[in-house]
């Protein structure tokens, strides 16, 4: 709303010395600095409420270390990273970007299924909350959504690689590359480092682009779903996924600034995302609210996030990620998430296995997900969550280096 406001006193009174575009940075800032703020403040009051409801955890004994002292502690915590990114994305981002509207939708339609499945969990006293078909059901609509937007909207465009000049002043001139609808995506570590989706469709013939959503719409909803899903499996100690999520979303902020700026995109060679650049000022909100809600939720947690939080994020990652054309690089900078539920995966997986073989089951870990392995092990959880945190700062270094690394 802000956003409008300063463009009608742009267009009214030509305020000097720069464009919309340049107060990019003001809005994120503005942005990160406000949902800080409305994570740690309002959160504290969103966390006695929760307590004075009897919104409480609900603690099953799987015997691990200080796991009974977590016992009643508040839950559904998601509420305040959503209402923390939400009030300053509607406050500084353009409403009218079909990006901003898509994280929106994200946002709310995952933080509903994730409300639904902890209050089932809480209020109906069903320990397995929401059904696994209905979750997934609802994460397979949202990336249907997600897809068949990216796909068919007029305003999802790229520029074509264009010979430009540049002059000393860093201004752009004689762009001859125009926008239009493209499939392509970028492949990491490769020199040509181009997939476009409707090559992949190329066999029906004439004109494959008109088919490529065959192949682009159902790699999304798997992305969101996979993406979400890991982000539920790896909120299961204090930190770990809020910590692990503020490190990718800010990787994918960087990612989102160079692709939507046209100098920087040009120079690294990447795909320049008309109004993509907008993204930056959802990412800040959505960071500072992770690090706002960091604050509580760290050991010991005051709060935690629930399905309502971690539900959420998982989607809000996938979609950004899909957005700039970087989901190819989601198992290196998700890596925590991928760890998390390939152990999950592989526990069950070899579980059932030996059952059916030997007539009981065995397990890889002492208990899956991997998080939970350490702690068997005897780590403390604090020391598990610093080296899962350091773990995903190198894999988002390394993320960050395949801008130029081919």
């Amino acid at each position: 709303m802000l956003y409008y406001l300063f463009e009608y006193l742009e267009k009214q009174y030509q305020f000097p010395g720069a464009t919309l575009f340049q107060f990019l940075t003001f809005w994120a800032a503005m942005a990160v600095l406000l949902s800080l703020i409305l994570a740690t403040t309002f959160g504290k009051r969103i966390i006695l409420l929760l307590r004075r409801k009897q919104i409480g955890e609900t603690v099953r004994d799987l015997g691990l270390e200080g796991q009974q002292q977590k016992q009643g502690t508040p839950t559904m915590g998601g509420i305040i990273i959503i209402m923390s990114t939400l009030v300053p994305v509607l406050l500084f981002a353009r409403l009218d970007n079909i990006y901003v509207i898509l994280l929106i939708v994200t946002t709310l339609w995952m933080g509903i299924i994730g409300f639904i499945d902890d209050y089932i969990k809480i209020f109906r006293k069903n320990k397995e909350g929401l059904k696994g078909r209905f979750k997934i059901l609802g994460q397979v609509v949202l990336g249907l959504m997600v897809g068949a937007t990216l796909f068919f909207h007029p305003e999802v465009t790229m520029k074509e690689k264009n010979k430009t000049t540049i002059t000393e002043q860093f201004e752009v001139r004689d762009v001859e590359g125009k926008e239009l609808k493209s499939t392509k995506t970028n492949i990491p570590f490769f020199k040509n480092n181009e997939l476009d989706y409707g090559e992949v469709v190329a066999w029906f013939g004439a004109d494959p682009q008109k088919y490529a959503w065959l192949i682009f719409i159902p790699i999304v909803i798997f992305i969101v779903t996979a993406v979400s899903n890991g982000a539920n499996l790896t909120d299961g100690i204090d930190g770990l996924a809020a910590g692990t999520s503020a490190i990718i979303v800010l990787t994918l902020g960087i990612f989102a600034w160079v692709s939507g700026n046209i100098i920087f995109s040009n120079y690294l060679d990447i795909f320049y995302i008309p109004r993509a650049g907008e993204l930056v000022v959802f990412i800040s909100a959505f960071v500072g609210s992770l690090v706002g809600f960091l604050w509580y939720n760290a050991f010991p947690a005051q709060v935690f996030m629930g399905d309502t939080g971690s539900l959420t994020i998982g989607g809000v990652i996938a979609v950004i990620a899909i957005i700039v054309r970087k989901e190819l690089l989601i198992p290196l900078l998700c890596g925590i998430f991928f760890a998390e539920s390939l152990s999950v995966m592989m526990q069950v997986s070899y579980f059932k296995y030996t059952k059916k073989k030997y007539g009981e089951g065995r397990r890889i870990f002492l208990m899956s997900p991997l998080h939970h392995h350490y702690q068997k092990k005897g780590y403390h959880e604090s020391k598990i969550v610093t080296r899962f945190w350091i773990i995903g700062i190198l894999l988002a270094i390394v993320t960050i280096v395949t801008l130029k690394v081919r």
